[in-house]
C-alpha cells in the first residue's frame, strides 16, 4: 500500500488516513523469540514505498518507508526508538526510560519537564542534551515565524518568513514559552499558555543540533545563542528573515532529501538502536547497530534490509524465494490465496488507514455545484466490492473522514451528522441536473503503481463520464511529490494514523495545515481545529470531531471510501513479527526480532 506518513502527532499519507480499524479476514498469529534463535546475522524484509529521505518531518517526503527508517533511527521528530515515547501494539504509550523522563510539572499552567538520562550520545560520539530538545522545539514551535499564510493557497502574504515547513502541525507548541534549560543542560521545561490535548505525545527529539548549526555555517554554542537571543515572530512586524536560522531551515527542509547513499555521513547521525549503512535508490535500504546506542533496545541481529517491491505479487515471489524473509504487501484475495500457496505465516488485523477522494479547492470546483455533481458520481459502493470486500466480506463504506466503525457511536454520530452515506451509490442524472449541461475537465491524480488506486481511478471515470464530466488521467508514480502541485484537481489516495493523539485536524482540515493538500478554507473548521487541541475532556473533543466531520461534508470536501486492511507475512526464519497497524507498521518492534536458530 502507498502509504504517505504523517509524524506521530498528526496522520500519514499516502494509502489511507483512518482512526480506528476494521478486522482483515484471516488469522493473526504472534511469533514470541525462544531460546532457539540466533544472534547475528541480517534480517530483510519487503515493503511498498521507496525510501526518499532521511527526514519525513516535510510534506514532501511524508512517505510511510521514509517514517519507517525515522523511527528506527530515532530521528523522526515523532514517537520512535531514539527519543521518550513510543507505542505499543495497542497504542498505548511506552516510556523510553533508557532515553530519558518526562514529568507534568502543573496543570496550570500546564508545564511539561524532559530530562535526557547522562551520557547518551549520538551515532557520532556527540553528546545528546538539551540543546538538541531546544533546537527540535524551535522547528516544531513555529515560535520564530512571522509569516502570515494565505488560508487557501498556503503562501506568504505580508513578506515575513515560515522557517520550517512541516508535513504536520505547530498546534499546542505554538503556544508555549521559550523553553527553560537546566543549568546542566540536560533538561528542558514547556510552559503552555493554554491546555494542550496531545502534551503526552510531544517527543522533543528529532535532527541533532549540532549537525543543523554545522549546516548553517556556525557552532552548536553560536546556534544555542542565537536560538535565546532572536526575538518570537511577529505577523504584524514582519522583518527580515535570521540568515542563520534560514539556514538550518532550508537545509531540515530539503537537505535530508536523497537519491543515492549520501556522501556526508551528518545526514545518518541517528540516536536509536539503528543507523543507515547503505541505501540503493529505488531498491533497498539497509540499517546496522548503531555502536553508541546504549538503551535496551539495541537487536540481536546484525543488519536489517528493507527491499523496496510496490508489486503484492512480486513481494509473495521474494518471500517464497527466501529473497525477503518477511513482507508488508497490499492486502488483498489474491495476495492471500498466493501466501497460503506459499505456506506463510500471515499475520493480518486492523489499519489505522482509509483511501479517500479529496477534491482541490478552486479552478475546476470553486463552483459548489460542480463539487456535488462530481462527489454525486463516485461509485463507492462497487469500489469497495471490487477491492476490499474479497478480503473483508463484512466491510463497509466509509462515512466519516475522521472516525472508523470500530468508534461504535461516535461513528454511528458522525455518520448522522455528515450525511455522507447518502453518497454510497452513484447519482448520474442528479449530477446531471446540476451541470445544468457543462461538461467540466477534471485532472484526477492517484499513484499508478497501486493496482487498487488504479481500479479506484477507472471506477469513479467510468462513472464520471456518464454525467458529462472530461476525465483527464493525471495518476504517476510520483504522485506524492505532486500533492498540493495544483496539478490536478482531484486526489485518490490516503492516510495512515499513528494510533495516538489528534494533530491530524489542524494537519488537513485547517487553512493552511501541512497535509492540507487540495487548499481547503473553512473559517468554522479552523475555529472548531483549534478548539481540538485545547480540549481534554473526550466527550466534548468528540462532539468537535464530529462537527468537523459535517461542516466539511457541507463543503462537499470530498469522499471517504474505504478503511484498508493490514497484512504481513513471514516464512518462519524470523521469530518475533506480529501484527501493528499504525503508521510503522511491520518495523514497530523490529529491536524484538531474532533469527531462528
Amino acid at each position: 500500500m502507498s502509504e504517505k506518513t504523517r509524524r506521530t502527532r498528526a496522520l500519514a499519507a499516502g494509502a489511507g488516513v483512518a482512526v480506528a480499524a476494521l478486522a482483515l479476514a484471516g488469522c493473526t498469529t504472534t511469533a514470541t523469540p525462544d531460546a532457539g534463535a540466533s544472534s547475528g546475522g541480517t534480517i530483510t524484509i519487503a515493503t511498498t514505498n521507496a525510501f526518499t529521505s532521511f527526514n519525513g518531518d516535510t510534506p514532501e517526503a511524508n512517505l510511510d518507508t521514509n517514517g519507517m527508517v525515522g523511527y528506527l533511527t530515532g530521528v523522526s521528530g515523532g514517537l520512535g526508538l531514539g527519543g521518550f515515547q513510543r507505542l505499543d501494539k495497542d497504542f498505548s504509550v511506552l516510556d523510553n526510560t533508557d532515553f530519558g523522563t518526562y514529568e507534568k510539572i502543573s496543570d496550570d499552567p500546564l508545564t511539561v519537564k524532559y530530562t535526557i538520562n547522562e551520557g547518551l550520545t549520538w551515532s557520532d560520539g556527540e553528546p545528546i542534551n538539551a540543546d538538541d530538545m531546544l533546537v527540535n522545539w524551535a522547528i516544531n514551535s513555529g515560535y520564530y515565524d512571522d509569516a502570515k499564510l494565505d488560508p487557501a493557497s498556503g503562501e506568504v502574504t505580508n513578506g515575513g518568513t515560515q522557517y520550517f515547513t512541516l508535513a504536520g502541525s505547530t498546534a499546542g507548541l505554538d503556544t508555549t514559552a521559550f523553553p527553560e534549560i537546566s543549568d546542566d543542560n540536560m533538561s528542558m521545561t514547556l510552559v503552555y499558555s493554554k491546555p494542550f490535548v496531545d502534551f503526552e505525545l510531544v517527543n522533543p527529539i528529532g535532527k541533532p543540533a549540532h549537525v543543523l548549526a554545522e549546516k548553517a555555517g556556525v557552532s552548536e554554542a553560536d546556534f544555542i545563542t542565537l536560538l535565546k537571543d532572536t526575538p518570537k515572530g511577529n505577523p504584524e512586524a514582519p522583518v527580515a528573515p535570521n540568515a542563520t536560522l534560514k539556514a538550518a531551515a532550508d537545509f531540515w527542509n530539503t537537505g535530508y532529501d536523497v537519491t543515492a547513499m549520501p556522501t556526508d555521513q551528518s545526514l545518518l547521525v541517528a540516536s536509536g538502536p539503528f543507523i543507515v549503512t547503505d541505501f540503493t535508490p529505488e531498491q533497498s535500504i539497509t540499517l546496522g547497530k548503531n555502536p553508541n546506542y546504549k538503551g535496551s533496545m539495541s537487536p540481536k541481529y546484525d543488519q536489517l534490509i528493507i527491499r523496496f517491491i510496490g508489486d503484492a505479487n512480486a513481494q509473495v515471489t521474494a518471500l517464497q524465494n527466501g529473497e525477503v524473509q518477511a513482507i508488508q504487501p497490499q492486502a488483498s484475495a489474491d495476495t492471500l490465496t498466493a501466501l497460503e500457496n506459499a505456506n506463510a505465516t500471515v499475520h493480518s488485523g486492523s489499519q489505522l488507514s482509509y483511501d479517500h477522494v479529496d477534491l482541490s479547492f478552486g479552478g475546476v470546483f470553486a463552483d459548489a455545484n460542480v463539487r456535488e455533481a462530481f462527489l454525486k458520481t463516485i461509485p463507492r459502493q462497487q469500489i469497495l466490492d471490487s477491492i476490499i470486500k474479497p478480503v473483508n466480506p463484512d466491510a463497509e463504506v466509509l462515512n466519516s473522514q475522521i472516525f472508523l466503525p470500530t468508534d461504535g457511536d461516535q461513528y454511528t454520530t458522525a455518520v448522522a451528522a455528515s450525511g455522507y452515506d447518502a453518497f454510497t451509490e452513484p447519482d448520474i442524472e442528479g449530477a446531471k441536473a446540476l451541470l445544468a449541461g457543462a461538461t467540466p475537465t477534471v485532472r484526477i491524480l492517484y499513484n499508478t503503481n497501486n493496482p487498487n488506486r488504479v481500479d479506484s481511478f477507472r471506477a469513479i471515470q467510468q462513472s464520471a463520464q456518464q454525467a458529462g464530466f472530461n476525465i483527464v488521467d493525471a495518476g504517476s508514480p510520483d504522485w506524492s511529490s505532486l500533492l498540493g502541485s495544483g496539478s490536478y484537481d482531484v486526489s485518490i489516495f490516503g492516510w495512515i494514523s499513528p494510533g495516538a493523539g489528534n494533530a491530524a485536524l489542524p494537519q488537513i482540515f485547517k487553512s493552511g495545515g501541512g497535509g492540507n493538500y487540495n487548499n481547503y478554507s473553512n473559517a468554522t473548521v479552523d475555529t472548531l481545529v483549534d478548539e481540538s487541541q485545547v480540549t481534554t475532556d473526550p466527550a466534548q473533543l468528540a462532539d468537535i470531531k464530529v462537527k468537523i466531520d459535517a461542516e466539511t461534508a457541507k463543503d462537499f470536501y470530498g469522499l471517504p471510501l474505504f478503511q484498508l486492511p493490514g497484512l504481513f507475512a513471514d516464512n518462519g526464519t524470523v521469530q518475533g513479527i506480529d501484527y501493528f497497524g499504525g503508521q510503522t507498521g511491520i518495523v514497530w518492534n523490529a529491536q524484538e526480532w531474532t533469527l531462528a536458530g
